[in-house]
C-alpha cells in the first residue's frame, strides 16, 4: 500500500502558472516563434529538471541524493516502500514522504498498484545519466570547460543524432576561450599569461580528441548543409585557437627581455612577486621590522598664529630679482663605465667561439657551465634574445648576440646537473645557423 502524508498532498507543487501569452508583447504569438515549439514539445523533460531543481539548494540535493539512491541498484528494478525506508533510514520521514511524493507527480518514479512497487523511469534516469556526465567533467577541474560540450557532440555524433545547436555550443564556448586568451596576452602580466597558458594547454587536449569526430561530421553525406557548415566554422575556431601557441611564446620572450634581475643574486622581479603572493597575511612580514613606533605630529592654534602674523607683517616690498644668470661652460666629463658590461662582453666572445665551432646542436647546459648561480642565470635570461630581428636592428651587445648565427630551441622538462652551483636547468638547445639571410640593403 501507499503511504501518503496529508502534509505532501496538501503541499502545492508548483508556483501559480502565468500564462505564457504575458511574457510576450501583445502583437506577438508565442506559437509563431520556433524554438518556443521546440521547448514545448521536450516539455515532459523540462518538467522533469522543474522538478528537481525547483526551491532552495539544500532541498535540491535532497531530491537528487533519493533518486540517485533509488536508482543506483541496477539489479533491483523494483522497490518496496520497506526496501525505501532501509536505503535511505537517515533521512526523517516526512521528508522523505515530500520528496517521493514530488518525484512520483512529475513522473521521475512510477507506483504499480498491483504489485505495490516502485520503479525508476526511463526518463528519470536520463535525467540523472546528463547530471552525472556534467558532475564527472567539473570533478575533473576541466579549465578549458569544453568537456561536457564536446563529449554532448561525440555521443550524438556515435548514434547519428548531432544538432545544430549541439555544435553552435561549442563554437560558441571556442570562439570565447580565443578573446579571453588573447586578452591576457594584451594584458601583458606575466601570471596571467602563464595562467591562461595551462588553460589553454587544456583546451588544445580536448581539441586534439574532437579532431576525429568533427572531420566524421564534414564527411557524413547524410548531415545537412547547417550541420556542415556549422562543423567548418568549429573546424576554423579551433586553427585560431592551436595557433595562438606562438603568441604566447612571443609574450613571454617579450616579458622575459623585461625581466629585472636583482644584482648578482640570480633573483628577479617576477621571483619577489611570487614569493609575496604565497603570503595571506602582507602586512605581517613587516611586524617587528620598525624598532620605534611612528610618532605622530600635530600643530595647534599658536602655531599657526605664530605663523600668519609672520606672514602678515613680512615686507611685501621687495622686489624679486629678475635677472638671468650668467651664463657658464657645461663641464665635460668622461665616463670611465664602459658601454658593455664586462659579463656581457664575456658572454657574447663565448657564444661566438662556440658558433665557429659547433656543427650541430647542443644542450644548453654545455655554453651555460662552468659558473656560479647568478652569472649562470644571467646567461640564460639573454639567450630569447637569439635570432630576434627587432633586437638585431639596434646597437649595442645585445644586437650583436642577436645576430649570432645560433638558434635557441626551449623545450619541455629540466635536466638534472653534476654541478656544484647548478642542480637542475631546463631543457634546450643551441643550434647553428647554416644559411644566412639575404641582405636587403640597397646602394
Amino acid at each position: 500500500m501507499q503511504n501518503f502524508s496529508p502534509n505532501a498532498a496538501a503541499m502545492p507543487d508548483e508556483e501559480q502558472q502565468t500564462s505564457l501569452q504575458a511574457f510576450f508583447r501583445p502583437n506577438i504569438s508565442p506559437d509563431d516563434i520556433e524554438q518556443v515549439h521546440r521547448l514545448r514539445r521536450a516539455q515532459p523533460l523540462l518538467t522533469a529538471f522543474t522538478a528537481l531543481f525547483y526551491g532552495g539548494s539544500d532541498a535540491v540535493l535532497v531530491r537528487l541524493l533519493v533518486l540517485q539512491e533509488l536508482a543506483s541498484d541496477a539489479a533491483a528494478p523494483a522497490l518496496t516502500r520497506a526496501d525505501i525506508n532501509t536505503r535511505l533510514g537517515y533521512l526523517e520521514p516526512e521528508s522523505l514522504e515530500t520528496v517521493l511524493y514530488r518525484l512520483r507527480s512529475h513522473q521521475l518514479l512510477s507506483w504499480d498498484a498491483p504489485q505495490g512497487v516502485y520503479r525508476i523511469t526511463p526518463l528519470a534516469r536520463n535525467v540523472l545519466a546528463a547530471i552525472d556526465s556534467l558532475m564527472a567533467l567539473a570533478q575533473d577541474e576541466d579549465e578549458g570547460d569544453i568537456g561536457f560540450l564536446l563529449s554532448q557532440v561525440a555521443g550524438s555524433q556515435a548514434v547519428g543524432g548531432v544538432t545544430v545547436e549541439q555544435l553552435q555550443h561549442l563554437l560558441g564556448r571556442l570562439v570565447d576561450l580565443t578573446e579571453e586568451f588573447r586578452d591576457a596576452i594584451a594584458s601583458g602580466s606575466e601570471f596571467r599569461l602563464r595562467k591562461a597558458q595551462e588553460k589553454w594547454n587544456t583546451a588544445c587536449d580536448w581539441v586534439e580528441k574532437g579532431s576525429e569526430v568533427l572531420h566524421a561530421i564534414t564527411n557524413d553525406p547524410n548531415a545537412d548543409t547547417a550541420t556542415h557548415r556549422a562543423a567548418q566554422a568549429i573546424g576554423r575556431a579551433q586553427s585560431a585557437l592551436l595557433n595562438m601557441q606562438g603568441m604566447f611564446s612571443r609574450a613571454l620572450n617579450q616579458i622575459e627581455r623585461q625581466r629585472v634581475h636583482l644584482g648578482q643574486s640570480g633573483l628577479s622581479t617576477t621571483d619577489i612577486k611570487t614569493w609575496l603572493m604565497q603570503h595571506e597575511d602582507l602586512a605581517g612580514l613587516a611586524r617587528d621590522a620598525i624598532a620605534l613606533p611612528v610618532t605622530p605630529m600635530f600643530i595647534t592654534p599658536s602655531e599657526m598664529i605664530d605663523v600668519a602674523e609672520a606672514e602678515l607683517f613680512a615686507d611685501k616690498n621687495t622686489a624679486p630679482v629678475a635677472e638671468l644668470p650668467a651664463g657658464e661652460d657645461a663641464s665635460v666629463m668622461e665616463s670611465k663605465t664602459s658601454v658593455t658590461p664586462v659579463e656581457l662582453d664575456a658572454w657574447l666572445n663565448r657564444l661566438s667561439s662556440f658558433a665557429a665551432s659547433i656543427d650541430a646542436s647542443t644542450r644548453v647546459h654545455d655554453t651555460l657551465l662552468p659558473a656560479n648561480f647568478a652569472v649562470a642565470s644571467y646567461r640564460a635570461s639573454l639567450l630569447p634574445l637569439l635570432g630576434d630581428e627587432s633586437e638585431a636592428a639596434l646597437q649595442g651587445g645585445t644586437a650583436a648576440m642577436a645576430r649570432l648565427p645560433l638558434a635557441f630551441e626551449p623545450q619541455d622538462g629540466m635536466i638534472k646537473l653534476k654541478d656544484p652551483h647548478v642542480a637542475a636547468i631546463s631543457n634546450a638547445s643551441l643550434t647553428p645557423l647554416t644559411e644566412t639571410p639575404p641582405d636587403t640593403k640597397h646602394d
